[in-house]
């Protein structure tokens, strides 16, 4: 979880430079005054997604929450991205596609080897 939350985190890079972060991303160039509020936002959910990964991993009561949550997160991405009529795989998304998939299957072996949290 620590290294997935700090890969995630990688995104604030999107809070200074939304125009690099589209652009390395999705080899796309954005325009104007709302898709930079627009990015910006994009890039502070998906790096707060990495914190909250981060303090999952050295938080075990709310473990299983985050790993559901951020799971969830990539899963829309990865659906997203694998839906576009555009191929991202050459650009950072096909990259992010891979290692989010790799991280969802993961969550998703931790959740169902790992014991419910339920305390007697």
């Amino acid at each position: 979880m620590l290294v997935s939350g700090l890969l995630t985190c990688t995104m604030f890079l999107g809070l200074f430079s939304p125009e690099a972060s589209v652009k390395s991303n999705f080899g796309e160039i954005t325009e104007g005054p709302v898709a930079g509020i627009i990015v910006r936002n994009w890039a502070a959910l998906i790096g707060l997604m990495g914190i909250m990964l981060i303090y999952g991993a050295f938080n075990t009561p709310v473990r299983r929450f985050v790993l559901v949550i951020a799971g969830i997160s990539k899963i829309i991405f990865i659906t997203l991205v694998l839906s576009s009529g555009q191929s991202y795989f050459g650009m950072g998304a096909g990259t992010a596609v891979i290692a989010d998939t790799i991280m969802v299957v993961l969550y998703i072996v931790y959740l169902l080897f790992s014991r419910s949290g339920v305390k007697k």
